[in-house]
C-alpha cells in the first residue's frame, strides 16, 4: 500500500501524507551541517515508498539544497518525478518586483529547478501590508512559468479573506491543524471549502506527542525536552489544559488504535485527513536518523467509524480551545516555532509609518502615510500628543490609491484595522491602549460584517465604540475607521 493521493490543482497531484524538513534545521543547530548526498539519499528512501511529496522553506537549514541534490539524482536515474513545496519568508518591507524574483530565484537555484511546484508565502506581521504587494509579483512569475502554484502559510481566516477578496489566487494555506490544535476546523475551513483552497496540515502529531510512546506516561521535565519541536508543542498542550488532559486524549486514542491494529499517531493523523478542508498532512522527517514509513503507510487503509470518532470526541470535550485563529502563535512573542525561538523578528520587523515632531509643542508627534491629500488638505494619517494618539477616518487605500477588497465590508475593515495598528504602533502604543473606535459604513445592512471583524481585533480590549451609516463615503469604499489610543 502507498499513500493516497490528491490533486491540489490541475496537473498537481500530491502525497495526502507530506515529508516536512523543519527539522533538517533543527538537526543542524549549533553549526552542524548535514551531509547532502547522505540526507538526499534518505529523501530517495521516502519517495520510494510513494512519500514523493516535500515541504521545506527558505530557512530550513539545508532542506533546499537538500533536495535540489536528490531531486538532481532522480533525474539522472530516470526516477519518477518528486514533488516540492518550499517557502519565501521575507522581513517585512517593500516588495518590489526585484525583492520578490531575488527571493524565488534563490529558491530556484538551491532547488536546481527551472519551476518550483508549490511556493508559499509566510508573513510575520499583517500591520506591513506588503505581503499584497509580494503576492501580486509572484503571481506574475507564477504567469513566467517560475511557479507551478501558489499557496500561503500561517494566514489567519481574516487575512486569507483579503487575499481572495483582492483577487489573488491560491490553491492551499499550511497551518497547524492536530487534535490538540482545532482552530482550522471552524472559520478557517468554512472559508476554504466556499473558496477552493485547501490546507497542508503541520503540527498533526503535535511534535510527536501524539504517539505511543507518550501513553499513560510522566509529565516530561522541560530540561529533557531538546528539540525545536517538541518544546513548541508541549506549549500546546499546557494551553489546552495540561498533560492530563493530553492522558484523556492519547487514552482514546489508544483504544481506537487497538481496535484496528494500528498505532496511536495513525489515529490521530487519520484524524485530520477526515476533515472536509485538509488535502495533506505534513508529517516531519529527521533524514537518516529514523523514520516511520511503514507506521505511516497504515494510514491509507484506515477508517474511523462513528463509535471511533465519538470516543475521540468525548476526550477532546475535556481540553481547551486553542486562543485566536490559525497562525496567531507566530505573530505574538515567543515566536518558538519549529525552527527555533524566532522573537527577534519582533525587533527586527521596521515601523511601517516613520514619526516626526511638528509645531512648537515638543509632546507632539505625528505620522504621514505618503497619501498626496494629507499636505493638500491639512491633515496627519495619526497624532500623538503626550498619551493621546489619534487616528484618522481610515480607509482600504493600498498604495498610490488601489481599493484593497472593493465590494467587501469584511476585507475592507482587516486593512483597515492592520493600518490602524501599524499607525498607533508608529507613535509607539499598540491596539491593546486603544479606548475609542468609530465606524463608518456606507450601508448599515453591512454592520455584522464589519463588527464581527472588530470583534477579532478588540474582544479583548473593549474600546468604546461607534457604527453609523454614512451613505456618502467620499470614493468608492464601504468602511472608513478612526481609533483613539492612550498609551499607558
Amino acid at each position: 500500500m502507498k499513500p493516497h493521493r490528491y490533486e491540489l490543482a490541475p496537473g498537481l497531484e500530491i502525497s495526502r501524507i507530506v515529508t516536512g524538513l523543519w527539522q533538517v534545521a533543527d538537526m543542524e543547530r549549533d553549526g552542524l551541517s548535514l551531509d547532502l548526498d547522505a540526507a538526499a539519499a534518505a529523501m530517495a528512501d521516502y519517495a520510494d515508498q510513494g512519500f514523493d511529496t516535500f515541504d521545506m522553506a527558505d530557512h530550513y537549514g539545508s532542506a533546499e539544497l537538500i533536495a535540489g541534490r536528490f531531486l538532481a539524482h532522480r533525474a539522472a536515474a530516470r526516477g519518477s518525478k518528486a514533488i516540492v513545496f518550499t517557502k519565501w519568508c521575507p522581513a517585512p518591507g517593500e516588495m518590489s518586483a526585484e525583492t520578490v524574483r531575488a527571493g524565488v530565484e534563490r529558491s530556484l537555484g538551491r532547488l536546481a529547478v527551472s519551476k518550483i511546484d508549490l511556493m508559499q508565502l509566510h508573513w510575520w506581521t499583517f500591520e506591513h501590508p506588503g505581503y499584497l504587494d509580494a503576492m501580486r509579483e509572484l503571481a506574475r512569475l507564477q504567469q513566467d512559468g517560475l511557479i507551478g502554484e501558489l499557496g500561503v502559510t500561517n494566514f489567519d481566516t481574516n487575512h486569507l479573506r483579503v487575499l481572495i477578496k483582492h483577487g489573488i489566487r491560491i490553491v492551499s494555506n499550511q497551518v497547524s491543524f492536530s487534535l490538540l490544535d482545532r482552530r482550522a476546523a471552524e472559520a478557517m475551513s468554512a472559508f476554504c471549502l466556499e473558496h477552493g483552497i485547501r490546507l497542508l496540515a503541520y503540527g498533526t502529531l503535535a511534535g510527536g506527542f501524539l504517539a505511543d510512546q507518550w501513553v499513560g506516561a510522566a509529565e516530561p521535565p522541560a530540561p529533557l525536552i531538546h528539540d525545536w519541536s517538541k518544546m513548541k508543542y508541549k506549549r500546546f498542550v499546557d494551553a489546552i489544559g495540561g498533560w492530563s488532559v493530553l492522558q484523556a486524549i492519547l487514552a482514546a486514542l489508544a483504544q481506537v488504535a487497538q481496535k484496528h491494529a494500528v498505532s496511536v499517531s495513525n489515529v490521530a493523523a487519520r484524524w485530520v485527513l477526515d476533515q472536509p478542508a485538509v488535502a495533506a498532512i505534513i508529517v516531519g522527517a529527521r533524514l537518516g536518523e529514523r523514520e516511520h514509513r511503514a507506521d505511516n503507510l497504515r494510514i491509507s487503509g484506515l477508517v474511523l467509524d462513528d463509535r471511533d470518532r465519538a470516543r475521540i470526541d468525548a476526550a477532546l470535550a475535556k481540553s481547551v480551545r486553542l486562543p485566536g485563529d490559525c497562525g496567531d502563535e507566530y505573530r505574538r512573542p515567543p515566536y518558538l516555532t519549529a525552527s527555533g525561538d524566532l522573537s527577534h523578528h519582533l525587533e527586527a520587523v521596521p515601523k511601517v509609518f516613520r514619526a516626526a515632531a511638528y509645531g512648537t509643542r515638543c509632546d507632539r508627534s505625528r505620522i504621514d502615510s505618503g497619501s498626496m491629500w494629507e499636505p493638500i488638505c491639512g491633515y496627519s494619517r495619526a497624532v500623538r500628543v503626550g498619551n493621546r494618539i489619534l487616528v484618522s477616518g481610515t480607509t482600504a487605500t493600498h498604495g498610490s490609491g488601489a481599493i484593497v477588497c472593493k465590494g467587501d465590508v469584511a476585507g475592507q475593515t482587516v486593512y483597515i484595522l492592520d493600518k490602524i495598528a501599524a499607525s498607533i504602533a508608529s507613535l509607539g502604543g499598540s491596539l491593546g491602549d486603544v479606548v475609542r473606535t468609530r465606524i463608518y459604513l456606507r450601508d448599515a445592512r453591512q454592520w455584522e460584517a464589519a463588527a464581527r471583524v472588530h470583534g477579532a481585533y478588540f474582544g479583548a480590549i473593549r474600546p468604546a465604540n461607534t457604527l453609523v451609516e454614512v451613505s456618502a463615503l467620499i470614493g468608492e469604499y464601504d468602511v472608513e475607521i478612526e481609533a483613539e489610543a492612550v498609551v499607558a
